[in-house]
């Protein structure tokens, strides 16, 4: 969806915002649509069906569709030991520095959280360190300094425009 951040969500998807979540994408969590063709007609959205939007950085509304989707979807960080062990095993990334990494972020959504501005619904999740599959990372640390270098510094340059 071509910068999706100029629409809103709630109007685009409608019940469908609903069946995006990843445990609601079964056919046993089907909904009956407002606009259907029959009237028993269900819909679900399967697991392999990825919904992909672009957004426009220099567009400032950004942030709001962010914090509109991470609030819909009750998002919250989770740096605790199943990601830990899942990031160590997969991509051998070393305990010590996941440690590290978890303390940073701890520190960091610590700092969000208490912003008058901001709040703890702009916490920063450990979506942005879990490596996507089949990344290959030789040097954990370095991997986790080109996250901060492109993806989190922007992100907070974004929240304290």
């Amino acid at each position: 969806i071509e910068e999706i951040n100029r629409g809103n969500p709630a109007q685009i998807f409608g019940e469908t915002l609903t069946l995006m979540e990843a445990d609601k994408r079964t056919p046993n969590e089907a909904l009956e649509l407002s606009y259907r063709s029959d009237m028993d007609e269900k819909t679900y959205i399967p697991e392999n069906l990825y919904i992909i939007g672009t957004m426009n950085i220099a567009d400032r509304s950004l942030a709001l569709l962010d914090l509109a989707l991470r609030r819909r979807f009750d998002l919250k960080p989770e740096f605790n030991d199943a990601w830990k062990k899942w990031v160590n095993q997969r991509f051998n990334v070393s305990l010590e520095t996941l440690a590290f990494i978890e303390s940073k972020f701890t520190a960091l959504n610590e700092k969000l959280s208490r912003d008058a501005a901001l709040g703890p619904q702009f916490c920063i999740g450990h979506s942005y360190v879990t490596p996507p599959a089949g990344l290959k990372i030789d040097d954990g640390m370095a991997w986790y300094e080109q996250i901060v270098e492109t993806e989190i510094c922007p992100l907070l340059a974004e929240y304290w425009f």
